[in-house]
């Protein structure tokens, strides 16, 4: 599965951005869709991730509350809505895909497809 994502920006502190994560194959919806970030110097952070019908979500403890991962099958298409934004929260933020159907994995190594990345910068 080709996965693009999009949405990042730059925002305030407080404020709100969505991403999406849009994948072209008519299998998406055995996919496990998972969003990780990576800042600079920083190790690659599982931030949200959702299985194949949207009842599992798990999210990365930084930004439980503030985060919500949703899925539209029919559009093959994942959403980030984040909420709350702080400075930490500036990254480069990756979606991945990997045929999980039921789990919810958090380690990337279990990610098979990745999309382009889509910079966030939260200001203080």
């Amino acid at each position: 599965v080709h996965l693009v994502d999009s949405g990042g920006g730059v925002v305030r502190a407080g404020g709100s951005l969505n991403l999406s994560c849009v994948g072209t194959k008519r299998t998406f919806i055995d996919y496990t869709i998972a969003w990780f970030r990576q800042a600079p110097g920083k190790e690659r952070e599982f931030v949200a991730g959702i299985n194949w019908n949207g009842v599992k979500t798990d999210y990365g403890i930084s930004v439980k509350g503030r985060f919500t991962i949703s899925r539209d099958n029919a559009r093959s298409t994942v959403y980030l809505q984040m909420d709350s934004l702080r400075p930490e929260d500036t990254a480069v933020y990756y979606c991945a895909a990997a045929p999980l159907f039921e789990i919810v994995e958090k380690e990337s190594d279990e990610y098979e497809h990745w999309g382009q990345g889509t910079q966030v910068t939260v200001s203080s």
